[in-house]
């Protein structure tokens, strides 16, 4: 697909994932690492704007010289910003000036695009295209996690099918001791944090072939799981009797069943569905429960030929480090994955919500250990 045309299909699915919702739906930000639907659509044609328009397009005319303060993230080389934890009381600039701002940047984002451009320069662009489909999956998960605030449990579409996929294969697969290559080994686009491909001995292991369902986690609960410290790391055990938690995420037992909230709205939970919304303390004390393991990240790459994935992110037992040789760009797009290399944990695989683009085995996702409202999972490999 030509980079215009591939430009032009993210950008209309971003608002494609938007258009069921109410204006009111755009601004709420109800946790501090939930941000509003209007400042997605803010931030990743700010994006545009900022690294791209500003510099490398001749006569272009910032559309509003507050945005760069208002949608900036993380990226301290571009200047000050709004605090994360504000970015729900903005309730000016109107969600139809975010629409008119963005309807700005793609048309002069397409009259560069007709121009003759530097091969640096549309890798930018790439980045850019990448940045906004994880923005997309971050949109997905934000609203549902917006709706789930209403004690009436709105429901954002009434085919959100994702979550409730079920496995389609059983069984362990078996992986030989060996030396391996790790990580993106292609031609085409692959993040930063994929990159200084490198060898990494592997034991011999056995792996799910299936993720973990509804109701083996039901088991889990039933059997005391969130009352028995022995199956719990000590910062999990603090997170559950802190927190008082009792079910994954967006659960609750009502009139004996247990229920959760879905993007279709409340449901039933189906028991054979796979378990979404953990986070790895919950995924690692299931893991002690069912007296097996999570897989290391590695493991996880060197296996994923062997059973389906895409689902749900999967938690690894591996910390998010560079790898060997790992590079940091220059400038603010060196901002973009190195500096949150420490104190969070590797997910692999890709989700339901996720950009099937970005679904390839050397794909890199990273959560804090508390963080559960991405659509995550979990697949264990025997001890």
């Amino acid at each position: 697909m030509e980079l215009s045309e591939l430009y032009k299909s993210v950008r209309q699915n971003t608002e494609h994932i938007c258009h069921p919702l109410q204006t009111e739906d755009y601004v709420p930000q109800p946790a501090i690492f939930v941000s509003p639907p209007k400042w997605h659509l803010a931030h990743t044609t700010w994006f545009f704007e900022n690294f791209i328009l500003k510099d490398h397009l001749p006569g272009y005319e910032i559309f509003n010289a507050d945005f760069n303060f208002l949608f900036n993230s993380y990226y301290n080389t571009v200047g000050k910003r709004v605090l994360r934890a504000d970015r729900g009381n903005l309730t000016r600039p109107s969600v139809q000036k975010i629409y008119e701002y963005r309807a700005h940047v793609d048309v002069n984002m397409l009259l560069l695009l007709m121009s003759d451009i530097s091969a640096d320069l549309k890798k930018v662009i790439e980045i850019g295209i990448n940045h906004e489909q994880q923005h997309q999956e971050l949109l997905l998960t934000d609203i549902k996690y917006i709706l789930a605030q209403n004690p009436t449990f709105p429901s954002y579409h009434p085919e959100a099918h994702g979550e409730m996929e079920t496995n389609s294969d059983t069984g362990f697969a078996a992986v030989s001791e060996g030396v391996y290559e790790i990580g993106y080994d292609g031609t085409d686009f692959s993040f930063d944090n994929e990159h200084g491909r490198h060898k990494v001995y592997i034991n011999p292991f056995e792996i799910s072939k299936s993720l973990v369902t509804n109701q083996e986690y039901i088991d889990f609960i039933a059997d005391g799981g969130y009352t028995n410290f022995n199956l719990w790391l000590d910062e999990g055990w603090a997170w559950v009797n802190d927190n008082k938690i009792g079910a994954p995420l967006y659960w609750q037992f009502t009139d004996g069943v247990w229920h959760h909230y879905t993007l279709s709205g409340l449901k039933k939970v189906i028991p054979n569905a796979i378990l979404t919304h953990i986070n790895f303390y919950e995924a690692m004390a299931f893991a002690e429960w069912k007296k097996m393991r999570l897989p290391t990240e590695f493991e996880w790459e060197v296996a994923s030929d062997q059973f389906k994935w895409g689902q749900r992110w999967e938690w690894t037992n591996s910390a998010y480090m560079p790898y060997p040789n790992f590079r940091k760009p220059a400038g603010a797009i060196g901002e973009y994955n190195g500096k949150f290399m420490v104190n969070q944990i590797v997910l692999r695989g890709g989700s339901c919500a996720t950009a099937k683009n970005h679904s390839r085995k050397s794909y890199r996702n990273f959560f804090h250990a508390e963080e559960r409202w991405p659509f995550n999972g979990i697949r264990l490999v025997k001890i």
